[in-house]
């Protein structure tokens, strides 16, 4: 007994509160990954259109929620670790998925007595993207704490991202689904696509950063209404935009590689070049 206080209780230690501000863009990548999940659902169900949305708002998804962050100032390992996970869900499985259950499970291989369905194939040709996902993920973790590679100080990503690798691996249905031809249902073809993907994933080709891009104070009224254009398009003619986006997308690879090489060759130049002479007095 205390002086008649009664007895004194153990005073409690709560944990630290964590603030809502690294709450938010975790849910959002939350949000991303069950998009992801909801497309496999869809595709499974035979509603394809509808699993390529999916796909799409998980792509939107992950690319706000990392500025999102770093605009609440939310940022953590916690944050990045769990945006792997989504991202290996979302843009590895659930394409791999969406495309096997689509053609890749019909891909078939000539045989001399004519012919011979082996699911087993498509079901390679499928895991091969979502490793070679995972791949990138775990090159891209691995590298955090790792000194900056000449392609990233040049203002280049290593290999396609994985929300475009996505796109491109699901790009055999959405040509499918606007142009409504068989060509790109066929399983050889959709297997083709799907394997060039997942190198291209895993892969040491410099590839465009839209974080190191600027924009001139005169075109920005410009490129606003390029995005308010394109945001147009994509809700009235969903398959044309993205099927356009993606081929932009791929023909835009050749052109990143040689801006690269160009930018390599002159960094020798600069750094050889004699500094200037001082104006100050010796």
């Amino acid at each position: 007994m205390s002086d008649g206080a009664g007895p004194q209780r153990p005073i409690r230690r709560l944990g630290s509160a964590l603030p809502l501000r690294s709450l938010i863009p975790n849910a959002i990548t939350l949000a991303a990954l069950c998009f992801g999940l909801t497309g496999v659902r869809l595709a499974i169900a035979g509603d394809f259109e509808r699993a390529i949305l999916a796909v799409v708002a998980a792509g939107v998804l992950d690319g706000i929620d990392g500025r999102i962050a770093r605009l609440l100032k939310g940022q953590s390992r916690f944050g990045a670790e769990l945006d792997s996970l989504a991202d290996l869900t979302a843009h590895g499985v659930a394409p791999a998925l969406i495309v096997y259950l689509w053609s890749l499970q019909y891909l078939t291989v000539p045989t001399p007595s004519g012919g011979l369905t082996l699911q087993g194939i498509g079901w390679v040709v499928a895991l091969s993207h979502a490793a070679c996902c995972a791949l990138r993920l775990a090159r891209f973790n691995a590298s955090l704490d790792a000194e900056e590679t000449a392609i990233k100080r040049a203002g280049f990503l290593t290999g396609v991202p994985a929300p475009v690798g996505a796109g491109l691996c699901l790009s055999p249905v959405v040509f499918d689904l606007w142009l409504d031809t068989t060509f790109f249902r066929q399983p050889v073809v959709a297997a083709l696509i799907v394997v060039t993907t997942a190198l291209l994933l895993v892969s040491a080709l410099p590839t465009w950063s839209w974080k190191k891009v600027r924009i001139r104070a005169e075109w920005r009224i410009f490129a606003l209404l390029f995005v308010a254009l394109y945001a147009g398009a994509l809700f009235s003619t969903p398959w044309m935009t993205l099927s356009l986006t993606t081929i932009a997308y791929a023909v835009s690879i050749p052109f990143a590689v040689q801006s690269y090489r160009r930018i390599r060759r002159q960094a020798p130049a600069a750094d050889a070049a004699p500094a200037a002479p001082s104006d100050a007095a010796p």
